[in-house]
């Protein structure tokens, strides 16, 4: 980052001439021999003299660059300075070109030195780039909520507003509580689902973002500061706004919340919740979750699924207990359940063929589970849906 050049900041290097004097303070005699050099952004070096050197800008935005024992200083030059003998610099165009005033000691030769290539790190610009937001969402779940997963191409947070809400990515499962925060990476498989007795207000957000960082969000749960939080509040807000700069504001938000917790990863608030030891176990529930999904009109048993999954029934029970404090049965049950009320949604199919589709021996046995599991039939469901 280029500093202001001010006597304080500019002491150790050398000293700042009054450019109300005469020559802007240049030495005058012919003992000195003054002179212009022009400076192009394509061609950059280190340079010295053996004897002190007067510097001045003449066209042009120009940066000076100060070596100390590898070290770089960068000041903007917009003053006239005197540079110590064998003080190592360059001169950088902050545009394409720029040209200096310099005056030495006459039969003193500039020496220069090697290449200087770091333009880009003169100027303030995005470590972290933000870019498309693709849905945001508010929402809260009765309990008994269930989302069967997914995977795709962008980011994804979710931030727990009240109540607590399991995460599943990759197999390894996750409860987020009230004021926790959660990422899943592009291409990272993820399913979210409540307990039968709490329910959960959450906000997610789908997002484009890339950096000259490695970023290590995902797997990690984090408790959100306040200012954190604060960020999402105000995020929401221009939702409701929503003017002509609402969008502008939005994205502002979230790329200060992703700033500041990337800035405090590692601190005492965040913590890692993968250990490398679960790969494997993860890996079968994983693999798991994401057959019942893809199979959730067919007949499925935890045998059969465990089968499928190649492992024993007793294991991917005992799997389940451990990373999802759910059996598979009670899991298979919910995605079907799940499943019938989107089939009753779209209104195609009367309810003894959605029973049949998604399996069910009879369609007392499904209104029974149905109701045991949302309070309610598949009739009154019905209903409820039409009076929206």
């Amino acid at each position: 980052m280029i500093e202001n050049l001010n006597k304080q900041s500019f002491a150790p290097f050398g000293k700042i001439l009054r450019d109300s004097l005469p020559n802007r303070g240049f030495p005058k005699g012919d003992d000195w021999v003054e002179f212009v050099r022009y400076y192009h952004a394509k061609e950059l070096y280190f340079q010295r003299a053996a004897q002190e050197l007067y510097l001045d800008f003449e066209l042009g935005m120009t940066v000076l660059v100060i070596r100390r024992k590898e070290k770089l200083t960068s000041f903007y030059l917009d003053k006239p300075v005197c540079l110590p003998p064998m003080t190592e610099f360059a001169i950088v165009p902050y545009q394409q070109e720029c040209s200096v005033r310099m005056s030495l000691p006459l039969h003193t030769a500039l020496e220069q030195l090697d290449s200087f290539t770091a333009v880009d790190d003169l100027k303030i610009r995005d470590r972290l780039r933000l870019g498309e937001i693709y849905t945001l969402f508010y929402r809260e779940e009765e309990s008994g909520f269930l989302f069967k997963g997914e995977r795709h191409s962008m980011y994804e947070l979710t931030y727990v507003d009240r109540g607590q809400l399991h995460c599943v990515v990759e197999g390894n499962s996750e409860t987020l509580k009230q004021g926790q925060m959660m990422f899943f990476a592009p291409e990272q498989w993820h399913m979210q689902y409540t307990d039968l007795n709490v329910t959960a207000r959450f906000l997610t957000i789908a997002f484009d973002m890339d950096s000259d960082l490695p970023l290590s969000l995902a797997n990690r749960v984090f408790d959100l500061s306040s200012a954190e939080a604060a960020f999402l509040k105000q995020l929401l807000h221009e939702t409701e706004i929503n003017d002509t700069f609402s969008g502008d504001f939005i994205r502002g938000n979230l790329k200060l919340l992703l700033l500041s917790v990337l800035r405090d990863l590692g601190g005492k608030k965040k913590r890692l919740k993968t250990p490398v030891a679960l790969r494997n176990e993860n890996l079968i529930v994983s693999r798991t979750l994401q057959y019942i999904a893809e199979h959730v009109y067919d007949k499925l048993s935890v045998e059969t699924v465990a089968k499928e999954t190649g492992v024993s029934a007793s294991h991917l029970t005992a799997l389940f207990h451990r990373q999802m404090n759910i059996s598979p049965g009670e899991y298979i049950r919910r995605v079907k359940l799940e499943e019938s009320k989107c089939l009753i949604r779209e209104g195609k199919m009367n309810f003894s063929q959605i029973a049949a589709k998604l399996n069910y021996s009879t369609i007392h046995h499904f209104s029974r589970q149905f109701k045991d599991n949302f309070g309610i039939s598949p009739s009154e469901y019905a209903k409820s849906i039409k009076t929206e």
